[in-house]
C-alpha cells in the first residue's frame, strides 16, 4: 500500500497515464485494476460520481470514499460521521471528510439505516488514506431499497468516469 501511495503521489506530480501500463505483468493482482494516477478501483463494489463506493454483503452495505477520492483529498484528519440507528438517503450527505486541504461532504451511495459506523476512524482519520476500502470504511446501512445499487458505476464505468474528471481538470 505504501509503494501504491507513493506511486500516486509521483505520477500526480508528473501527470503520468498508467492505464493499462501493468496488464501484463502477473505481479499485479487481478481484483483492480490501474486507473490514472494508480488509483485502486476494485471489482465486486459499485461507484458514485462523487467519489464513494459501496459494498454489498448479504443484508448490509458498506460504505466508504475511494482511493481517487482520498488521494485528491490529501491527508485525512477529522471524519464527522452519523450515529448508528440514522437513516441515509441515496445521494445526500451523512457526513463530511476534512483533509488538510478542503472539508468535504460524503454521500450516501444508498438509502437505509446506518447500523455500524467504523468507530477507529475517530482516533484514526488517516486509515482513508492508507486503506480506503478496507480499514478506512465509513458506516455499514442496512438498505431500504437494494435496486439502488443498479443505479450506480461498476469498476470499468468508475474508472473512465475518473480519467475523464481528471482529463477535464
Amino acid at each position: 500500500m505504501a509503494l501504491r501511495m507513493w506511486a500516486s503521489s509521483t505520477a500526480n506530480a508528473l501527470k503520468i497515464s498508467t492505464a493499462n501500463a501493468y496488464s501484463s505483468y502477473s505481479l499485479v493482482s487481478p481484483a483492480f485494476s490501474l486507473a490514472r494516477c494508480f488509483s485502486t478501483v476494485l471489482d465486486g463494489y459499485k461507484y458514485c460520481s462523487s467519489h464513494e463506493w459501496v459494498k454489498h454483503e448479504g443484508s448490509v452495505a458498506i460504505v466508504g470514499i475511494t482511493d481517487h477520492a482520498q488521494d485528491h483529498l490529501g491527508e485525512v484528519v477529522f471524519v464527522d460521521l452519523p450515529e448508528s440507528g440514522k437513516p441515509v438517503a441515496k445521494g445526500s450527505s451523512f457526513g463530511a471528510v476534512e483533509s488538510v486541504k478542503a472539508t468535504s461532504d460524503i454521500n450516501s451511495p444508498i438509502s437505509g439505516e446506518v447500523v455500524e459506523v467504523n468507530s477507529k476512524l475517530a482516533d484514526s482519520p488517516g486509515l482513508i488514506n492508507t486503506s480506503p476500502y478496507e480499514d478506512g470504511w465509513m458506516i455499514k446501512v442496512k438498505p431500504s431499497d437494494p435496486s439502488e445499487l443498479g443505479s450506480l458505476m461498476g469498476p470499468k464505468e468508475y474508472t473512465k468516469f475518473c480519467e475523464e474528471e481528471d482529463a477535464s481538470h
